[in-house]
């Protein structure tokens, strides 16, 4: 059974190795191989990823069946930049390749967007990879422009989209 948790410290490693293979995997057809060595070449250690997530709002989808290292195996996560300068910028959103294909990254983005219309944000943006570009246009994310990102000496190409919420109206 999938559940969405709110960010937990004892999942940084998990979401360090779950981003790397998220990466890793992408077909070569979308990214080239060295595109995604460039984008991780390795893990990132789990102390960026908790600072990353600690810094912003930040949700997980756990698999309550499989449990690995005596917790809930961690198979995806999205987080939203809540600072003044970027509130509103969708910073991450990985899932397991295990889990691709399954609704869970459509999952993740909903909790998010209840979360931003909740608290009044009123618009959302995000730099899309290639193969999470479809997700967000089915979400009503416009493209905005393509975006560019070099890692490593490598200009990788996405998609930077975004999307106006609702307000929700105040009693």
């Amino acid at each position: 059974m999938l559940k969405i948790i709110p960010y937990q410290k004892c999942y940084a490693p998990d979401v360090s190795v779950l981003a790397h293979m998220a990466i890793s995997q992408i077909s070569d057809d979308i990214y080239t191989q060295q595109e995604k060595s460039a984008w991780s070449y390795a893990p990132r250690s789990s102390y960026h990823w908790h600072k990353r997530l600690l810094r912003s709002k930040s949700w997980l989808v756990v698999d309550e069946q499989r449990i690995e290292s005596g917790r809930a195996f961690c198979c995806g996560f999205i987080n939203l930049e809540t600072h003044f300068k970027s509130r509103g910028y969708i910073d991450s959103l990985y899932v397991h390749p295990q889990y691709q294909q399954q609704g869970v990254a459509g999952r993740l983005y909903e909790v998010l967007a209840q979360w931003a219309v909740n608290n009044a944000l009123p618009e959302l943006f995000v730099d899309a990879s290639k193969l999470s570009k479809p997700l967000f246009e089915s979400q009503g994310f416009r493209l905005r422009h393509r975006s560019y990102q070099e890692k490593r000496g490598i200009v990788i190409m996405g998609y930077y989209m975004s999307k106006a919420l609702a307000a929700v109206p105040q009693s």
